[in-house]
């Protein structure tokens, strides 16, 4: 007998942080352990990633750790089964013809950004690290959109804030225009889950979920080690992307999948800090109910995550 599982993916298009899926499934991973899954995007108009699986739309999802924090905190039963990211991927970016050499230079210069409660509290505390006033910087409110480097030239603004460096600066990026990142975990000095995978607790059947998570490891271990392939097969899935920028952004996501060479581990210490950092920007209100946004599956049952 099969079961029929639906994964919405976290952005408005599939990216090569999703190849594990992709590769699980055209291998027929999933079905060898009677899964048929199907995997989509979601309709922004109906909601986030996290609001999808609470309405039921989705059976499962790929989210940001911040995200699914939060709406625990609001009672909603969403729970982890596994990490697909083990850092952050979040930048601020400029180009180097703006003349800002330090995050203390956006003081008095326009920042573009999607001003959520996370992203205004991240602005502020790296621009205050660095020495400088963080009310003197200029917000220029963009939604959802990320700034180009071709924007950021065009003068819609002086730098960006959000843009992937293992994808969204990848489209836009020239060698003869270069560019200054900072990578927001490292600035920050916090560890965190970019992305988690999880559901419904109520839906999470521990057999099935484990069986899903086996197909799915298998998955993103062999995008890995077969990038090439991966590459190939994602190519099929986004071919409105040119094929060295997917082959790129495959290079550099791949090691963010795996700690000590293991995929899918919730670790403590990329969620107790960070929900703790969370709380100190009254984003959170309980830091340690964090352990209760994961379900009891094999990805979190390390001693690790049970810290």
């Amino acid at each position: 007998m099969t079961t029929q599982l639906s994964l919405a993916l976290e952005y408005f298009h599939p990216w090569p942080n999703a190849a594990g899926f992709y590769v699980a499934r055209e291998h027929g991973w999933y079905h060898d352990l009677g899964i048929d899954l199907e995997i989509r995007t979601v309709d922004p108009g109906l909601g986030d990633t996290l609001e999808h699986v609470h309405t039921g739309r989705a059976d499962l999802g790929v989210f940001p750790t911040n995200r699914l924090l939060v709406r625990r905190e609001r009672g909603e039963r969403i729970q982890a089964i596994a990490a697909v990211n083990q850092c952050g991927l979040e930048t601020i970016r400029t180009l180097e013809s703006s003349g800002i050499r330090s995050l203390a230079d956006l003081a008095g210069r326009r920042l573009a950004l999607n001003p959520t409660p996370r992203g205004l509290a991240i602005v502020r505390e790296l621009v205050t690290r660095a020495g400088a006033n963080p009310d003197q910087v200029e917000l220029i409110d963009v939604g959802a959109r990320e700034l180009t480097a071709d924007d950021l030239e065009a003068g819609l603004a002086d730098a960006t804030f959000g843009s992937y460096w293992s994808w969204d600066i990848l489209l836009s990026e020239r060698t003869d225009r270069p560019e200054r990142v900072w990578r927001v975990d490292e600035e920050l000095g916090i560890q965190y889950h970019s992305y988690l995978l999880g559901g419904l607790s109520d839906n999470l059947d521990t057999s099935l979920v484990k069986r899903f998570l086996k197909a799915t490891e298998a998955g993103f271990a062999h995008a890995a080690q077969h990038q090439d392939a991966a590459t190939a097969l994602f190519a099929k899935v986004t071919p409105y992307f040119p094929h060295q920028v997917i082959r790129r952004s495959m290079q550099l996501v791949a090691p963010t999948w795996f700690h000590d060479g293991q995929w899918g581990a919730i670790r403590a210490d990329a969620m107790a800090p960070y929900a703790h950092w969370l709380a100190s920007q009254k984003i959170l209100a309980r830091p340690t109910e964090w352990r209760r946004a994961i379900a009891a599956t094999r990805a979190a049952d390390s001693p690790e995550t049970a810290a």
